[in-house]
Parts: structure tokens; C-alpha cells; sequence
């Protein structure tokens, strides 16, 4: 009997699963989720875990294998978690919890393995395509910020390979986005694209629009964005905006022109054309005819956006190489749990 242990651990929520792995995929045994902010120490959260575990399982196997991804840099078998000031060390978290094996991965790295475990009814196809076996697969999320990542096969299997390709620089394509460049290089030494297609991003481009007196805000909206803009984190300026755009969507805004939030609508439009954009940069730069996934928080809540056809449009609009992307799979992962999925797959390749 193969038991493994899975987390996706970010800096405000922690999610925990262990599992049994069968020749079928995996038996969910027990999971549990836990505010990071309630715990000193990852050790801590782990610790409460197991003992729960235990009660509500009888008893608990022992752990062949654990993973956790983490919303952080990895090195040396070492994490660190900024915004909670949780360390992770491989070697340490094994001896304390009696686990032969325990991984530390990327959360992105994590998605990136997920992605190969999601069934047809986590995706919504974009693109048909073809798929092309043992072809490059691109993996790629908008969320807080922009995550980047690329699957490449090594002759047994996927391995993933995480990158920094959010951080790479903005590339305006119109008039407007040259003024938002320029608007955002007074506030930054350097834009890079995560600036303007990320959850931050969106609220920067509505900034831009209220600055530039685009359109009026609203009431409810405003003190959200002034919330967020004095340092409350608490607040999701972001979704705010989103959802205020989204509940335009079938809306004839000519017949319902004093109903409709102007600025909020222009702004996600100016993020999906931002991020489309930049979906088919990083295709262009890997050709995944293995597949592409766009996954993060933010693609399957603004689904409607995306589903009109200008995503696809913008993607593929790359000049003379545009058909290049043509027969490229292209996906939206719809499953919230993909990188816990990512640290399951990874911890049972360890035993």
C-alpha cells in the first residue's frame, strides 16, 4: 500500500490531502484545509493535520512519500514563505514526521505536473488543435502575479520546468497600452508583463483609466480600489472590478448606457487583450504542441470574457508566424485544485 501526502500551500491558505495510490489513480483518504495566518510554523499546520488525520481515519498509514508546493522560490530542498514567514526545509520536515520521502516544489511546478492528471470536464477547450505526443506543453496563469512554466519530455516522461517569464518586459501593441506603459514607468523603475496581466494588473489598468478620466467610477468599486490603495490586503480590488465587468456581459449597453460600469468594462478588456497577447508570446516561444493551459485563479472566473472569440483572435494575431498556432491545443483549466493534483503526481513518482 502506497501512501502519499500532498500540499498546495500559499500565504494565506493551506491545503492538505492524504492519499492512497492504486493502479486507478488515487483513493482521497482525508484532507483539510487551514488559514496560514492561524499558524506559526508550517510544522505546526503538519503536525494538527496528522493528529486530525488519525482521528478521523482510525489510524494512519505511514507515509511512503509527501510533496508540497510552494508559493515560493525553491532551493537546495529549502522554502521559504514570505508573507508568513514560514521556513521549509525536505530533510528536517522527513525526520519530524517520520516520511521516507518529502519533495519541496514550485506551486507553479506543481500546476505544471497537475495539468497531466485533469480530467475533459477541468478543462474548457479554446482551441481544438492537435495534440502532438511528446511535444512541448506550456503552462501558463494569471493570478497575483503571472506564472509561467513549460513540460518537456525526457524520453519516460514529463518533467516540468518552471520559469520567470512573467517578469519578462511588457511589450505595448497600441496607443492606449503605450500610454499605460508610460503611466506605469512613473509609479516603476521597469514594467515587466506581470504588471499589467496579473490580478495586480488589473487594478493597475483600471488606475490608469480613472487617472486618464476614462469614465466615472462607481461608488462601490472606488472605495475598494482607495481600500486596497492604502494597504488593505484584505481587499480583492481586483475580483471587484472583474465582477462588476462581468455582470455587463449580454447587456445592450446602448439601451442600458446609465446601468453599465464603463470603467470597469474597459479595463478587463484591456487585461484579456493584455494577457491573450502574452498567451501568445510564450506559445511562439515553445510551440506546445503538446498542449497549452492557461490556468490561474483568474481565467475560469472571467470564463465569459474569454468565450467571445477576441482572446482567441488577439492570441493568435502574430503577424506572418500566426500560423504557427493554428493547431495548438489550447486550454482553460477550470479545476481550483490543479496544483494540489501536481504535488499528489509528484509524490507518488518519488516512491
Amino acid at each position: 500500500m502506497t501512501i502519499i501526502l500532498a500540499g498546495d500551500i500559499g500565504g494565506t491558505k493551506t491545503l492538505l490531502r492524504v492519499a492512497e495510490k492504486n493502479p486507478d489513480g488515487f483513493t482521497v483518504l482525508y484532507e483539510q484545509r487551514f488559514a496560514g495566518a492561524d499558524y506559526a510554523s508550517f510544522s505546526d499546520v503538519l503536525g494538527e493535520f496528522i493528529e486530525t488525520a488519525k482521528i478521523n481515519l482510525g489510524e494512519l498509514p505511514i507515509l511512503s512519500a509527501a510533496c508540497f508546493g510552494i508559493a515560493g522560490p525553491v532551493r537546495d530542498r529549502r522554502s521559504q514563505l514570505t508573507n508568513l514567514g514560514w521556513s521549509f526545509d525536505s530533510d528536517r520536515l522527513a525526520e519530524e514526521f517520520n516520511i521516507a520521502k518529502v519533495s519541496l516544489i514550485n506551486d507553479f511546478v506543481a500546476v505544471g505536473y497537475g495539468v497531466l492528471g485533469l480530467q475533459p470536464h477541468d478543462l474548457y477547450t479554446l482551441q481544438d488543435g492537435i495534440v502532438k505526443a511528446r511535444s512541448p506543453i506550456g503552462v501558463i496563469g494569471a493570478g497575483t502575479g503571472l506564472g509561467e512554466a513549460y513540460l518537456g519530455w525526457n524520453g519516460d516522461r514529463y518533467d516540468v520546468y518552471a520559469t520567470e517569464g512573467g517578469h519578462t518586459d511588457f511589450s505595448p501593441r497600441n496607443n492606449l497600452e503605450i500610454e499605460l506603459l508610460q503611466y506605469l514607468l512613473k509609479r516603476h523603475e521597469r514594467v515587466s508583463v506581470e504588471r499589467v496581466a496579473s490580478g495586480m494588473g488589473i487594478v493597475a489598468i483600471y488606475q490608469f483609466l480613472r487617472d486618464r478620466q476614462f469614465a466615472p467610477e462607481s461608488d462601490e468599486i472606488a472605495e475598494k480600489v482607495r481600500s486596497w490603495e492604502a494597504g488593505d490586503l484584505s481587499v480583492n480590488a481586483a475580483a471587484a472590478i472583474a465582477d462588476s465587468a462581468l455582470a455587463n456581459c449580454g447587456v445592450n449597453i446602448e439601451t442600458n448606457i446609465d446601468h453599465v460600469d464603463h470603467l470597469a468594462t474597459q479595463t478587463m478588456q484591456m487585461f484579456v487583450e493584455a494577457y491573450a497577447a502574452e498567451v501568445g508570446n510564450f506559445a511562439l516561444k515553445l510551440i506546445p504542441n503538446g498542449g497549452l493551459y492557461i490556468a490561474g485563479g483568474i481565467a475560469p472566473k472571467i470564463l465569459p470574457l474569454l468565450q467571445d472569440g477576441r482572446f482567441l483572435q488577439i492570441l493568435k494575431n502574430k503577424g506572418r508566424v500566426s500560423p504557427v498556432l493554428e493547431d495548438i491545443p489550447i486550454y482553460i483549466v477550470l479545476n481550483p485544485e490543479v496544483g494540489l493534483i501536481g504535488a499528489m503526481l509528484y509524490s507518488a513518482s518519488l516512491v
